[in-house]
């Protein structure tokens, strides 16, 4: 995942089982913030706003998320995160 996050910081929800949505999008962040990205594309596609959610719902208690909206060009169907830029034990509240 990680040669993903140096390359564009978008990640596609639409490969990954349902179920394991939130541990990646948990995972991503973090190495998005490890390798410096200020912030992340999370396509999680339109449908009946499940993905959306899961998404929205992790991204609200990530303590590396400063803030996160809808993509307005995707109409729903993609969330961009801004990442804390502090590195450290303080980074995004750690420690």
């Amino acid at each position: 995942m990680a040669r993903r996050v140096l390359n564009d910081g978008i990640l596609d929800l639409h490969t990954f089982a349902p179920r394991d949505v939130a541990s990646v999008v948990e995972e991503y962040v973090r190495e998005a913030h490890t390798h410096g990205l200020p912030e992340v594309r999370l396509i999680h596609g339109r449908g009946m706003g499940v993905q959306r959610r899961t998404v929205h719902t992790v991204l609200e208690r990530h303590p590396l998320v400063l803030e996160f909206w809808d993509a307005p060009e995707s109409h729903l169907g993609a969330t961009i995160a801004r990442l804390s830029t502090l590195e450290g034990p303080n980074a995004g509240g750690l420690g």
